[in-house]
């Protein structure tokens, strides 16, 4: 079965007043099943869920949903907004809060209502939500923040926001914060250098970069990374309220993930009470086809309930 796209308009504070947000997304398998929210990570459009991954969970009998977040892919562009990185970076580095926050046009919170008014556009009272790096702690967000709409979370290649857990290496970061290449030919050959994040094992430069042509070719928007890391930092520790979820939890972390270090996703599995966490060999701080069948098979696994 084809994948069916939509727009849900958000009901999350506009960033300008007067100005809609439009949140654009997919739906696999049968509306009838119970519903599998997918949030994707910083940077990175609803592609980083591969369709045919979207299709295996769909065929585990579940109603799969991938979509871009604010800033990302086809949904809503803050261009009224531009927020230069390394001012940002400056202002938090030096402890100007304040300032840091006034450059910020949304928050992390915000970016989770997005979730919600998917699951609302689609009439879908309760979803299983399952987050990816950024869309980990989005996913962990609207657990905290939007309890009653969340039936399980799973939290994946992701951190609770304390800077002691899940630092990247020199390396990753410089790649993270590198930027690529304006040009088609540029940017997609830049994506190989994702490979230092990536599974040991299962790497593959040509998938990288043939997401990355598809992605280039969708909905090239850079302008929209340094406003999403705005709302992503500004958030701070979720320690406490993770502490507080009456929500089943599981946590999946890559061994191999060299951008989120595996302490982020021990260290998410520690606070949540009556969590579950799932260390992967042979991944990194991606999802290697080689390993969909594991995957699918523990969120299947973990949302076979309610």
């Amino acid at each position: 079965m084809a994948p069916r796209t939509g727009v849900a308009p958000s009901a999350a504070q506009p960033a300008t007043p007067g100005k809609a947000i439009a949140i654009v997304h997919e739906t696999f398998g049968d509306a009838s099943h119970p519903a599998v929210l997918l949030v994707m990570g910083f940077g990175t459009q609803m592609l980083g869920w591969d369709a045919d991954f979207c299709h295996l969970l769909a065929a585990r009998g579940r109603y799969v949903i991938r979509y871009d977040n604010r800033d990302c892919g086809l949904s809503t562009k803050l261009d009224e907004h531009p927020l230069h990185l390394a001012d940002f970076i400056a202002a938090v580095t030096s402890g100007d809060f304040d300032r840091a926050l006034a450059m910020a046009p949304y928050s992390l919170r915000e970016m989770a209502h997005d979730g919600i008014d998917v699951l609302d556009r689609l009439g879908v009272d309760r979803a299983h939500v399952v987050g990816s790096s950024m869309g980990g702690m989005i996913a962990q967000k609207m657990a905290i923040e939007f309890p009653d709409r969340v039936l399980t979370l799973t939290s994946m290649m992701s951190s609770t926001g304390e800077q002691e857990y899940g630092q990247s290496t020199p390396e990753a970061q410089q790649v993270l914060f590198s930027g690529r290449p304006a040009d088609r030919d540029g940017y997609v050959a830049a994506a190989e250098r994702e490979l230092v994040w990536g599974s040991r094992r299962y790497g593959d430069a040509t998938a990288l970069q043939a997401l990355a042509a598809a992605s280039y070719d969708r909905a090239y928007y850079p302008a929209g990374i340094p406003r999403q890391l705005a709302a992503m930092i500004l958030d701070g520790s979720r320690a406490e309220a993770l502490t507080t979820l009456d929500v089943p939890t599981l946590v999946v972390h890559g061994l191999d993930d060299t951008l989120i270090n595996p302490s982020g996703g021990r260290r998410t599995a520690e606070l949540v009470p009556g969590s579950r966490l799932l260390l992967v060999e042979d991944m990194g701080h991606d999802r290697p086809p080689a390993l969909w069948p594991h995957l699918v098979d523990a969120i299947a696994a973990h949302t076979d309930v309610g």
